[in-house]
Order: structure tokens, then C-alpha cells, then sequence
């Protein structure tokens, strides 16, 4: 017998009102999944960024020091004059000024300056942060550095705002540090959310010191007047000073290496650092404070920060704290 059409509407009716149901099912289902799971997932998320706080807002201390340096080294003022809510308060550094630098020089470094801007407030969206250390930014303070690089007195001592040169000597001494803080600082990150703000900033830091290196790899063996002694020699000493005062071996090098040191082995030229698979090397925080402080010792402050920093971390470790 043949039926008619109208035999097979039950059927499909049927088979209609059964998926609708399945699938009513599922979604109220799947609803009270994330009702029940969501409440879980961002609580683990707080707790993940509640560990990473310390981490996250110990770069400030590196950030405010750049943002200040490069603002006054560009154009004679500072955070309180261009957004001075993002200091919170901090006293102002002392011996900053702006630096007699040419006009192509100085756009770069006003470029870096705002970026450090971008930098402490991205930093202060995840995290509350702290305000802005006391600074030392005066010529004495650099001059004091180049000293102890060399290990002896230059004269006339070296000033950071006189030309070009120096400004760019001077800018290779402290950011390249920051750059080696977040590298080491990435691995122990447990928030995703953490991870892609160090990886930002990261990524920034690298270029302005790609940026850094590369006009002074230019001068490299150009006189730094009036020492006779060439910009290569000067990053040099830099750079072996930052590894005694680090005290955690071979994570900085200058812009001429020995052969056996450069990349694969098989040149001297260094216009970028890198380990021996050409990987950024890592700090962390207490070997930044020994090289910042300038005293080897991250307990004892001095140098760019006579107060030595702030933060939970820093605070820690000036009252003889070891973690």
C-alpha cells in the first residue's frame, strides 16, 4: 500500500518537538555550567593576578626613571609638567635637564619619553602600583657611574647632557636593564593577563634599545671627546660593570665582543646582546637594585635612587629581606 504524504507529518513533528527539547536541554545546560563555573574562573583569575603584583609593579621603578630621563633629556621638563597624575605624588628628581642634542636625536628621544608614559599607565591599569622613587638624575650621578666603569676619575667628568654622545651613552646605561627585568620576570608570571602586558612592554623596550645600540653602533669607534677613548669602549666598561654589580655572571656586552662571544661564535661585531643561541638574557629584581643602586648589594640604595626604590619588592629587600 502507498501512503500519502499526510502519513509522514507525525513523524516529522515528532522528530521536530524531540530535537527542540534535546536541544532546550542543552543550552539551559550549558547555562548553568557557566553559571556555576564562571564565578570560579575569575576568582582564580584575581588570584593568579594577586600573585603577580609585586612582579608586575617593580618595573615602575625602571619606568619612571626612563620616562623622566628621556623627558627631560628632550625637553626640559618631566612627568609633573606633562601628565602629573602618573607620578601619584613621588618627589621630583633632582639634576634632570634637558640635553643639547640635535634635532634628529631629539625627536627620538621625545618619542621614547612618551612612550614611557604609555608604559607606567599600562602597568597601573593591571596593577595599582606606587608612586613615582626619588630620582638622581644629575650629571654627578652618571658621571659617578662612568668612574666606577672605568675605575678611575675621568676629567673632566663626563656629562650626560652635553651632546649627543654622551646623552646616547647615557641612555645605554639604565634601559637595557628594564629590558633584562622583564625578561626574567616573564617565566614566573602565572596570569595570561600578566604575561601580555610583560610581553607589550617587552616587545617596546627591546626596539628603543635596538634603537640605542644601533646609533651608537654607528660611532662606534668614533673619540668621546675628551677622553680618547671610543664609544665602543665606553659601552664596554658598561657593560662589565652591570655584570659585577649584577653579580650573576656573563648578561650584558657591549657593542664589540671577542669572536668566542658573538653570535655563533663567528663574529665581534654585537649591535644586538644575546646568549649563546642569541636569546635575551634575564634579570631579576635583586640584580637590578645591586645595578641601579650602584652598590652591588640590593639592600643597600644609592645612585639613580638615594632611597632606593619603591614597591613591596624593593621595600623587602632594604629592610635585609632574601626573597
Amino acid at each position: 500500500m502507498i501512503l500519502s504524504p499526510l502519513h509522514h507529518q507525525p513523524a516529522m513533528l515528532s522528530f521536530s518537538t524531540t530535537t527542540i527539547t534535546i536541544t532546550s536541554r542543552m543550552i539551559i545546560t550549558t547555562s548553568l555550567l557557566l553559571f556555576l563555573f564562571t564565578p570560579t574562573l575569575v576568582s582564580s583569575e584575581c588570584e593568579l593576578l594577586k600573585y603577580d603584583t609585586n612582579l608586575l609593579e617593580f618595573p615602575l621603578n625602571l619606568e619612571y626613571f626612563e620616562a623622566e630621563y628621556f623627558l627631560y633629556g628632550s625637553m626640559g621638563k618631566g612627568l609633573d609638567s606633562v601628565e602629573p597624575n602618573i607620578a601619584a605624588g613621588g618627589p621630583p628628581p633632582v639634576g634632570a635637564k634637558q640635553a643639547n642634542l640635535t634635532p634628529v636625536i631629539k625627536d627620538i628621544i621625545t618619542q621614547f619619553a612618551y612612550q614611557e608614559i604609555g608604559h607606567l599607565r599600562a602597568i597601573k591599569k593591571v596593577v595599582e602600583g606606587f608612586a613615582r622613587p626619588l630620582l638622581n638624575l644629575s650629571s654627578e650621578s652618571f658621571a659617578t657611574v662612568i668612574n666606577d666603569a672605568f675605575g678611575k676619575p675621568l676629567s673632566p667628568p663626563f656629562d650626560p647632557y652635553a651632546n649627543d654622545i654622551n646623552y646616547l651613552i647615557s641612555c645605554y646605561v639604565i634601559p637595557y636593564v628594564g629590558l633584562t627585568g622583564y625578561v626574567g620576570t616573564n617565566p614566573k608570571l602565572q596570569s595570561p593577563v600578566s604575561r601580555k602586558l610583560v610581553a607589550g612592554l617587552l616587545g617596546v623596550e627591546s626596539g628603543q634599545d635596538a634603537v640605542i645600540r644601533s646609533l651608537l653602533y654607528e660611532r662606534a669607534k668614533e673619540k668621546v671627546v675628551p677622553y680618547g677613548m671610543s664609544v665602543a669602549e665606553f659601552t664596554d666598561k658598561i657593560s662589565e660593570l652591570r655584570n659585577k654589580l649584577g653579580n650573576n655572571g656573563l648578561k650584558d656586552e657591549g657593542l664589540k665582543v671577542p669572536s668566542d662571544i658573538g653570535a655563533e661564535k663567528k663574529i665581534k661585531g654585537n649591535i644586538l646582546a644575546g646568549d649563546k643561541d642569541s636569546l635575551a638574557y634575564g634579570r631579576s629584581p635583586r640584580e637590578i637594585l645591586r645595578i641601579v643602586y650602584g652598590t652591588g648589594k640590593e639592600q643597600v640604595p644609592g645612585g639613580f635612587y638615594p632611597n632606593g626604590g619603591n614597591g613591596a619588592l624593593a621595600k623587602r629587600y632594604l629592610k635585609g629581606g632574601k626573597k
